[in-house]
């Protein structure tokens, strides 16, 4: 029976080995928050400070495109820290809340993440560096039938990665 302990013991601890893996790889990307790819959030060239400290997201009023002022100050940073880290390509996304369509819905979503992609390319960030898509309603932060989920679906999110190209 010591011999069963034993094996069942070194072989729980080679499974908790295997989930403690921060290295990066598979299953260590983007908004894993274990460090991985992400990098450390105090560390200014790293994606997690960009997410966290500058902020990868601008909200939009209902059924608007139009940058707010908070939205153009949260671009200005990332247009700062895009120029600073020459490295990272990025993507903006374009979100909508899920009332509408779903073609008025992805419209609008291009709309916003355009709106973003303009803003970025005028503080002077590279448009080759820069990609839009929309996901008008499909893809919500928040899923419920009231103003506080609609808000925070009404976005454009800047996802930065590292290369050359996007």
């Amino acid at each position: 029976m010591k011999q069963f302990t034993k094996v069942a013991l070194v072989v729980a601890a080679l499974g908790l080995a295997a989930c403690s893996n921060t290295t990066g790889g598979f299953g260590g990307g983007a908004g894993s928050g274990s460090g991985g790819l992400n990098g450390d959030v105090n560390d200014p060239t790293s994606v997690a400070y960009f997410n966290t400290t500058i902020g990868d997201r601008v909200l939009f009023e209902v059924d608007q495109s139009t940058l707010t002022e908070e939205g153009k100050a949260t671009l200005a940073g990332q247009a700062v820290w895009l120029m600073n880290n020459g490295e990272y390509t990025a993507i903006i996304e374009g979100h909508a809340d899920e009332q509408g369509t779903r073609e008025y819905n992805l419209a609008l979503g291009e709309r916003r993440a355009n709106a973003a992609y303009q803003f970025l390319v005028s503080q002077g960030v590279a448009s080759n560096r820069l990609q839009t898509v929309s996901f008008g309603k499909e893809r919500p932060l928040e899923i419920c039938s009231e103003e506080s989920c609609y808000r925070q679906n009404r976005r454009a999110v800047t996802v930065v990665a590292a290369g050359a190209g996007v």
